[in-house]
């Protein structure tokens, strides 16, 4: 990355100098690699108790320490958990609202907050050296969208999130062909063994897969494109520059099918609507932040505890009970994403050293 103290970007500048405008400073560049903002906020140690101050001295000083994989896991995960959150609420409201006018509203509401932290800021937060591709990024993050979400209102939520795991695959081959990011054999074992796992779920059959099925594998290598889209853009965009670009370009383009499909929501609806558009909102602040901390190829595959959680989700709310092969194929999942965490949680070796 370069050094260029331009406000904006996403460089030295935002970590030595002043922060963007809803971004705490970093720690320091661990092994001569920089990262984006993303330590705890300030906090005023003199005004918190003893024991939480002590707490909070432990807690400033291990992120601070961790690796960019170990953050970006972090952040990963906590996109996961906010993510199950609004795909209940699409999923619930997407029986009587046409999917369309569900994202646009979703993308009013996250712009809105967006621009809410940009206040004050709002030229920094809309300069970008990328316009190309960040158009590119959004056209792609609607088509992902527009695919995966339709699979997810029609079929089990089990099973188009086992299905959309076929992004893991997708995501590290771009990550070595594109990003020339380098891959050791541990991480392909552990890609490819929890893609074993999808597909013990999966249950292949000679009747083939449906049409939801197939808009499910289509969104996944939409997401392989934001993904690598991401991380290349990180090079110099902020975080909130990304978003806001992502919600003008979405609200151009569903405007028009919205207007010409709106189905006016009940209050019931409405409030599922804010809830899953803010819930989004972080969700997806969370999962651009992984991709810019850490490296594609190792974040992969901790996208697969999501089928936990879809399990979950559709065995509480929606009364949709996962078979045997879902669980067996669980367990394998759960082994590659804790082997990523822990794998994640080292530092990277300098060549001196090694």
């Amino acid at each position: 990355m370069s050094e260029d103290r331009q406000a904006g970007r996403l460089s030295r500048a935002d970590v030595e100098g002043e922060a963007p405008a809803w971004q705490e400073p970093a720690a320091p560049p661990l092994s001569g690699e920089l990262v984006a903002p993303d330590a705890p906020g300030p906090i005023v140690l003199s005004e918190v108790p003893g024991g939480r101050r002590q707490a909070l001295r432990r807690l400033r000083h291990w992120w601070r320490g961790a690796s960019p994989n170990l953050r970006g896991s972090v952040f990963m995960i906590s996109a996961l958990l906010v993510y199950a959150v609004m795909v209940a609420g699409i999923k619930h409201v997407g029986q009587a609202i046409p999917l369309v006018q569900i994202l646009l509203i979703r993308q009013v509401i996250m712009t809105a907050i967006l621009l809410a932290f940009a206040a004050g800021s709002l030229r920094r937060a809309l300069h970008t050296e990328r316009l190309g591709l960040q158009i590119f990024r959004s056209v792609i993050t609607l088509l992902s969208m527009l695919c995966g979400f339709t699979a997810v209102v029609k079929i089990p939520l089990a099973q188009a999130t086992a299905i959309g795991f076929s992004q893991v695959l997708f995501v590290t081959i771009a990550a070595v062909l594109v990003l020339k990011e380098a891959v050791d054999g541990r991480r392909w074992a552990a890609t490819i063994i929890g893609f074993i796992g999808v597909l013990i779920m999966l249950r292949p059959s000679s009747d083939g897969l449906d049409v939801y099925a197939l808009l499910s594998v289509a969104g996944a290598v939409f997401g392989a494109g934001i993904t690598v889209s991401v991380r290349k853009l990180a090079a110099s965009e902020r975080t909130d520059t990304i978003l806001l670009y992502q919600g003008i370009v979405l609200i151009a383009l569903l405007a028009v099918p919205c207007w010409l499909w709106w189905q006016p929501p009940t209050p019931n609806q409405w409030f599922w609507l804010v809830v899953l558009s803010v819930f989004g909102t972080a969700g997806q602040w969370l999962i651009t932040r992984a991709y810019q901390v850490g490296e594609a190829a190792a974040l992969a595959p901790l996208d697969f505890s999501r089928l936990l959680l879809a399990s979950f989700t559709g065995f509480v709310f929606f009364a949709e009970i996962p078979a045997l092969t879902t669980w067996i194929g669980a367990v394998i999942v759960i082994g590659a994403t804790l082997y990523t965490i822990r794998k994640n949680a080292r530092p990277p070796v300098s060549p001196a050293s090694a």
